[in-house]
């Protein structure tokens, strides 16, 4: 069956022909203008409806080279529907008319246009309308941009914005441009061209709503770059846009608005603030984060978030809702459905924003800002905000009732987390991010730290500075210096030294108070200064303060507090501050420093001191220069820069601990704490009294007189109330034991192997033995030992009854040793015939490493108890010493040698557990391995630890 012959219109090669022609003559550029003008229009409306509908059907059309003759066509009618007639087409594009503007400058303005006409004929109108469609079309393919482009079909599109006000045709040319925004390369172009104010125009113009989308989708797609958003502002399309937002009620033209807005506001410049909150936007956005619509939703808030960055229009938003928002949509994003935390990023900026200024900050606490911020804090997903979290909640300082809430909500540990843990540098803000409640800072010259920069603005509010410039980041508004003790005073080296680490100069310079962040002696109290001497910001200072400064100035505000015991004298607290005070690449910011002596200084933290172990956490770290994770290494502690300094950091900071310890105060409190606290209060107080008494009539009263080292001892065999309670407590033992007998050694000289007496049983040894044997021993293996009856009778009570008395072996001369191995027997067979010192209790000793327990060593000495044999047992007991409590010997040793039982053993492995010369790793972990051998059987174990500390040798 033959098909229908297609009419001439559905032929593309006619419509292009048609097209070419046209661009030729020009429209009404034939004799009979109505006769061409009708196969031109059906030509027109054949491309758009048929040949330019789908992604396949463009490439077509621009490979067949439609694009050339169409932007030709568009020329010439725009400068038909501008006045004067073109000159004649040559062989290249068309020229310009006089009106439209060249690539290097603005379009001017419609004031200063020459005359045209509001609206081209209707003929005109039909071929722009069809033409401009069919290139809008077009444009949405990514070849055809490049090829508009190339052929210069930018400046057409705007000459034809600028002389026909129709708004069908600068709906269609603001799609085409809209379109060719997409390309970057295309958007400065057009930008260039002059087409923003043109299309500013059209929105305070235009009242058709598919005209003013597609000039808003056009303005959002031309704001592809932080240059090319700011010239938008700068040239007032911001105000516009706000405007009808407030005015519109057509929820497409709303949907195109707020998202225009959201494009136009990313790196939120003042231009942008200052015109959208002008322009009445801000009370919008905010109704507009309830919209049923999510993307209208997400982009009227992530808009708000935005608008943030400046200082200039936070209050106003605060004013508009726009905290309750914010708050609102992080509270959701961060729930169970919410997204992670890249998505989250923004919000967070902009609530952290908002805490700075007074007005917003009392919305956000009322709002339940405070759980939301101390939520992110405790996120570890949430770390990359965390410094900008903190900074942000510096604007609360001296806000009592938000102090109080965030330390109920554990702000304190999470804070000295800050210190020790690793973390990113805060994001850097502009100036035009500061505070509004002071007018603009100035930023000066040298590049400053960014948490620096983000609290400045609030010191200056508060009125600790006048000018920008006055403030030093060292600078402390709580104006708080170190206390003198009360008692002796410091040695001049170690002042000297105290000093350096303070002010991070040289020890030969005197410190400056001003650099140490501490007051001059002319003020008086706590009173922060309301005009400080000016100091200048130099690179030192900017070092000083670095990324823990915010955490510290908070910790130093709690530390003001009359009691700060509860949130800062706490074992994560401590540590916190002290790792980092040990383990700051750089000298330590002096406010940390500051801090650990204001409360070893306050009586009311004396007690928590206590229950804490603080006190002996201190002495670890700082004058032992043992970290908490370094205790169980028996090798030496590790060198650290600056270990002298912190040891007399250490030393001042336990006697300011002595000074409260020692006062009446302290005296009743730590009384009170040994003979009335709880069952772990108690252990506490007994163990930190050896580093905190000096007097000896204090210390002999509370922890002998009244039991406090007896129930030190004794919490030893309990499951252990602190991590570190064993290297603690071996410390405090070994300082006791000190303070009791300071000059006494309790080392046992090793036994001389070398030096051995003459060997009396080797004479009934060998094949002709020059004592001949009257009685043979046999073992359970079959081994017969020889032996002389009497000298086994003179020597043991129980071989005199088994030998002389009415037990048949006393008529045998062959007597069986049951349960005795040959390496066991061997020293017994020794002792028997009066060997002292030959060696032979050495031989059932096994090598260092090798376990006690099962081995020959303890079936003789179980053997030599068994046979009532003391002497024996001494010297085998002397031999295991001297193979495994070698002066340099393993400490995990000792729990073996405890394991063997004895009260001479367990007295020996006391002695050295506590004795002199060893490091505070080997001690601890030598007491750990007499805990666990001893298990709940503490009892041997308390009687061993107690006479080493007393300083009795006992049975040794």
């Amino acid at each position: 069956m033959a098909t229908a012959k297609p009419t001439p219109t559905d032929s593309l090669s006619f419509c292009l022909a048609q097209l070419t022609a046209a661009a030729v003559e020009g429209p009404g550029g034939g004799k009979d203008s109505a006769a061409n003008e009708a196969p031109l229009s059906r030509a027109l409306l054949a491309l758009r409806t048929r040949h330019v509908k789908a992604a396949g059907d463009i490439e077509r059309f621009r490979a067949r080279g439609g694009l050339r003759p169409l932007l030709a066509l568009l020329r010439r009618t725009a400068a038909v529907a501008a006045g004067p007639a073109p000159p004649p087409a040559g062989p290249g594009p068309a020229p310009l008319p006089a009106t439209s503007t060249g690539a290097a400058g603005p379009a001017p303005s419609s004031g200063s246009a020459p005359s045209a006409p509001t609206s081209a004929p209707a003929r005109l109108r039909r071929t722009l309308d069809l033409a401009l469609s069919i290139l809008a079309n077009c444009c949405t393919e990514g070849a055809c941009r490049t090829e508009v482009r190339r052929l210069g079909g930018i400046l057409p599109l705007v000459s034809i914005l600028q002389c026909v006000r129709t708004d069908s045709i600068q709906n269609r040319t603001a799609r085409a441009l809209g379109n060719l925004a997409m390309e970057a390369e295309s958007c400065g172009d057009i930008h260039r061209a002059g087409a923003v104010p043109l299309l500013v125009e059209i929105l305070t113009a235009s009242q058709d709503s598919q005209c003013l989308q597609s000039v808003v989708r056009a303005l959002r797609n031309l704001a592809d770059s932080p240059q090319h958003r700011l010239a938008l502002a700068q040239q007032g399309a911001v105000r516009p846009l706000a405007e009808l937002l407030a005015t519109t009620s057509d929820p497409a033209l709303t949907s195109a608005l707020a998202r225009a807005l959201l494009e136009l506001s990313r790196g939120c410049s003042r231009a942008c603030a200052e015109q959208l909150s002008l322009g009445g936007g801000l009370g919008p956005l905010v109704s507009l984060a309830t919209h049923p619509k999510r993307t209208v939703r997400d982009a009227a808030i992530l808009t708000l978030a935005n608008l943030c960055a400046q200082g200039l229009v936070r209050p106003a938003l605060g004013n508009a809702g726009g905290v309750e928002v914010l708050l609102s949509e992080l509270r959701r994003r961060r729930g169970p459905s919410g997204a992670g935390p890249v998505s989250q990023q923004a919000l967070v900026r902009a609530v952290c924003l908002l805490c700075r200024e007074a007005i917003n900050r009392a919305r956000l606490r009322d709002a339940g800002g405070l759980e939301l911020l101390m939520s992110l804090l405790r996120d570890p997903r949430a770390e990359a905000f965390h410094p900008r979290v903190v900074a942000a909640l510096v604007g609360f300082l001296y806000d009592t009732g938000a102090l109080g809430r965030l330390q109920a909500l554990g702000l304190v540990p999470l804070l000295a987390g800050q210190l020790s843990g690793e973390v990113g540098e805060e994001e850097e803000e502009g100036h035009e991010a500061a505070s509004c409640d002071f007018p603009e800072e100035r930023t000066p010259g040298p590049t400053e730290a960014g948490s620096f920069r983000s609290l400045r603005s609030w010191l200056i509010s508060e009125g600790y500075a006048v000018a920008p410039g006055d403030i030093s980041p060292d600078w402390s508004p709580e104006h708080c210096p170190l206390p003198e003790l009360p008692t002796a005073p410091v040695r001049p080296l170690q002042q000297q030294c105290l000093q350096d680490s303070l002010s991070h100069s040289p020890p030969t310079s005197a410190p400056n108070p001003a650099s140490l962040g501490l007051e001059t002696p002319s003020h008086s109290g706590n009173i922060p200064n309301p005009s400080p001497p000016p100091l200048r910001i130099s690179g030192r200072a900017e070092e000083l303060w670095g990324r823990e400064g915010p955490a510290l100035l908070l910790l130093s505000r709690f530390s003001q507090a009359p009691d700060p015991s509860g949130a800062l004298v706490t074992g994560p607290a401590l540590q916190g501050l002290l790792g980092y005070v040990t383990g700051a690449p750089g000298p330590p910011n002096p406010r940390a420093l500051r801090i650990l002596t204001r409360l070893t200084c306050n009586p009311a933290c004396l007690e928590a001191f206590v229950r804490s172990y603080g006190a002996a956490l201190i002495r670890a770290w700082l004058v032992l220069g043992v970290a908490p994770d370094d205790w169980r290494a028996s090798k030496p502690p590790r060198a650290r820069a600056g270990d002298r300094k912190h040891r007399e950091l250490g030393e001042m900071l336990l006697q300011n601990l002595t000074v409260q310890a020692e006062s009446p105060f302290g005296v009743g409190a730590l009384t009170h704490l040994l003979l009335s606290g709880t069952p772990e209060d108690r252990v506490a107080c007994a163990l930190t009294l050896p580093f905190i008494c000096r007097k000896p009539a204090l210390w002999r009263r509370l922890l002998l007189d009244q039991g406090g080292l007896r129930l030190l001892l004794t919490a030893l065999s309990r499951p252990a109330p602190h991590p570190l309670f064993l290297f603690f407590a071996a410390d405090s033992l070994s300082c006791l034991r000190c303070l009791i007998s300071p000059s006494v050694d309790f080392a046992q000289p090793p036994v001389d192997s070398s030096s051995t007496s003459p060997c009396l049983y080797e004479q009934l040894l060998g094949p002709t033995p020059s004592l001949v044997p009257d009685l043979h021993f046999l073992l359970d293996s079959g081994l017969r030992l020889p032996a002389i009856r009497a000298s086994a009778v003179d020597a043991s009570p129980f071989f005199r009854a088994l030998l002389s008395g009415g037990f048949a072996e006393a008529h045998l001369s062959l007597v069986p040793l049951r349960g005795l191995s040959p390496g066991a027997a061997w020293p017994i067979l020794h002792h028997l015939h009066g060997c002292r010192g030959c060696g032979a209790a050495l031989q059932p000793i096994p090598p260092p490493g090798q376990p006690l327990l099962g081995s020959e060593a303890e079936a003789a000495l179980e053997a030599a108890g068994r046979f009532l044999l003391p002497v024996l047992e001494e010297e085998l007991e002397e031999a295991v010493e001297s193979v495994h409590l070698r002066p340099c010997g393993p400490p995990e040793a000792v729990g073996e040698v405890f394991r063997l039982g004895g009260t001479r053993l367990a007295a020996r492995c006391a002695h050295w557990t506590l004795g002199p010369g060893w490091s505070p790793q080997a001690r601890a972990t030598a007491l750990a391995g007499l805990v666990e051998a001893a298990g709940e059987e503490g009892g041997p174990l308390t009687e061993a630890l107690l006479g080493a500390v007393m300083g009795m040798k006992g049975r040794l």
